[in-house]
């Protein structure tokens, strides 16, 4: 008699269970198991679903097993903080909430998010209430207000480089407060996309690491902006030859996840997580998406100094859930691009945003930007909706 493989038995029995979303009797799995890798007797099958529960099974009240949060299949696709809030207003497919993040994800019930994708305030004094303020009056203040060019307006832009030391290690202190909070609402096999900038992002990704996340890489977005490439300030013409930065041609997005349960196969099947979704059979999905600054009438609906066009962020949303089930969070929901980006995928969401006028920016945006139609450009292949 030949030795079965490890884990040839857990799963033979997974497969039987996936069949039966409803659940099956003892008899029924060993039927099953015995039809797919030959005779397993019913005590061993027992055995093997009472070691196991509940961190692959679960026993019903009716004496059958299940898999371990797939009870309801469809309760996957359905968020576990739907109750409206005074302070929220509800999407095609998710619900934006007004509240600081932190507040709001103490609240949160454990294990209860899918994904994340996100562009925090990675300088944290730009979105302050007085830096929002000097912004919105057009006096820059930390923003930098580029003047125009060729006729068009170009967007402020962070001053990142007058940030202290200070600023620097409150930064740090931030986003390993925000990670470990976080942590604790994800899932296994979650994954982060966090924004970033190349001169911060060294600081965010340390911190999160250390909040208990895992690093996964970066994804790169191609994408040409005004920042960098200027001759030194008042000897632009003695040092003509010189940029004292070079031009930004990409932008940093921070990839983690929150580390499996078992192998990536046991993490798919019991959470819905712990890979990326296939641009298609052929094509995997890729780190390097290239982009193209926001469009104007992208900015029209949605006039937020961070805006990230719906081109980009739709692969990227469809990207982070790899079965297409679950929820995604945006923590800086900002005017509500991510938010959007999910409703036209058809993927269920939610937003949180502190500032009372993004909110309410972000609540007539949203369906109007998932209403857009978009083509992607071809970096991480086509996707258009």
């Amino acid at each position: 008699m030949s030795r079965r493989r490890p884990g040839e038995v857990r799963d033979a029995i997974i497969g039987v269970l996936e069949g039966r979303p409803g659940g099956a009797s003892v008899q029924e799995i060993s039927s099953g198991v015995e039809r797919v890798i030959g005779g397993v007797s019913a005590s061993s099958i027992r055995s093997y679903l009472r070691l196991n529960t509940p961190e692959l099974f679960a026993r019903t009240e009716r004496a059958q097993y299940t898999l371990a949060g797939f009870g309801s299949p469809a309760s996957m696709m359905v968020p576990r903080f739907t109750t409206a809030a005074p302070d929220s207003f509800a999407t095609r497919h998710g619900r934006v909430y007004m509240s600081d993040c932190m507040e709001w994800l103490e609240t949160q019930p454990r294990q209860s998010v899918h994904a994340v994708v996100t562009d925090p305030p990675y300088g944290l004094i730009e979105y302050s209430a007085q830096e929002q303020a000097k912004l919105r009056e057009g006096r820059g203040g930390v923003w930098r207000i580029p003047p125009s060019f060729d006729g068009a307006k170009r967007s402020p832009l962070p001053r990142f480089t007058v940030l202290t030391a200070s600023d620097l290690a409150e930064l740090e202190r931030f986003f390993l407060t925000w990670g470990k909070s976080l942590e604790r609402v994800l899932v296994p096999g979650a994954n982060v996309v966090v924004a970033s900038n190349p001169l911060l992002s060294h600081l965010v990704s340390g911190a999160l690491a250390r909040a208990g996340l895992e690093r996964r890489g970066e994804l790169v977005r191609l994408v040409m902006t005004m920042r960098g490439g200027d001759r030194p300030k008042a000897a632009h013409v003695e040092f003509s030859d010189v940029s004292v930065m070079p031009r930004s041609m990409w932008e940093p997005w921070l990839l983690f996840r929150k580390p499996l349960e078992g192998r990536v196969q046991d993490n798919l099947r019991r959470w819905g997580t712990g890979g990326f979704r296939r641009i298609s059979g052929e094509r995997p999905f890729g780190d390097v998406i290239a982009s193209a600054p926001t469009r104007a009438n992208e900015r029209k609906l949605a006039n937020h100094p961070s805006l990230k066009p719906q081109a980009f962020l739709r692969q990227v949303v469809r990207g982070v859930l790899p079965l297409a089930q679950g929820v995604v969070l945006d923590p800086f929901a900002g005017s509500g691009s991510t938010i959007a980006a999910a409703d036209a995928l058809g993927y269920q969401s939610i937003g949180v945003e502190r500032d009372s006028e993004y909110w309410q920016l972000a609540q007539a945006a949203i369906p109007k930007l998932a209403e857009l139609s978009v083509e992607t450009t071809r970096a991480n292949g086509p996707h258009s909706r």
